[in-house]
């Protein structure tokens, strides 16, 4: 005999109020990882939309401006390095460790892309010039890749170091700082989250 008054259970907890929010809300789906499904993804979209009636005007309008928001939001949250939205290759703890230690410190390799302008406008210039600035990108060139390399093993070693049950060391998380590295700051992505001279 239960008492008067009394409530049953509903044999479950009560969800937060975050988590309520979430489920009213469709969940934003993942950036498509490759070209092949992102055109699959298209595809599918647009033979979901020839069997639904044909919209008006305005909510063609609005149905654009909903799906500008959704990639937009998407795109905001791969920028800001939410591990749901990252790309494959950018996921991870030992990743992270390596974006930010890149990113803390100023690096020769970012003046590749500068560079490699600057030789390619060479070409409109005067064979002695070309002679000269063709020397001192050989020059650089030897210089960064030293620096890719003892870069390399910084990283990998800082991993041992944070995460040693990690197997992403070596050349494959080395490859990755010094691709990054090579980078303009500004269009990395995601976003840097390190200052140069912060501490990692």
């Amino acid at each position: 005999m239960q008492p008067a008054g009394h409530t049953p259970g509903k044999g479950r907890p009560t969800p937060k109020r975050n988590e309520a929010r979430r489920g009213a809300r469709a969940p934003l789906m993942p950036p498509p990882m490759t070209k092949a499904e992102a055109r699959a993804r298209k595809k599918a979209l647009k033979a979901e939309q020839r069997k639904k009636p044909k919209m008006s005007k305005e909510e063609r309008k609005r149905f654009n401006a909903e799906s500008r928001s959704r990639a937009n939001e998407r795109r905001a949250r791969m920028m800001a390095g939410d591990e749901d939205y990252l790309l494959p290759r950018d996921r991870g703890k030992t990743r992270k460790l390596a974006r930010n230690y890149v990113d803390a410190r100023r690096n020769l390799a970012g003046m590749f892309m500068p560079l490699a302008l600057l030789v390619l406008l060479t070409l409109f210039m005067p064979p002695d010039i070309q002679a000269v600035i063709t020397l001192g990108m050989m020059v650089f060139l030897i210089f960064m890749i030293v620096e890719g390399i003892v870069l390399g093993r910084q990283i990998s070693n800082r991993v041992r170091e944070r995460f040693p049950d990690s197997d992403d060391t070596g050349l494959g998380i080395g490859w990755y700082a010094f691709v990054r590295a090579t980078q303009i700051r500004r269009l990395r992505v995601p976003k840097p989250q390190a200052r140069p001279g912060d501490a990692v």
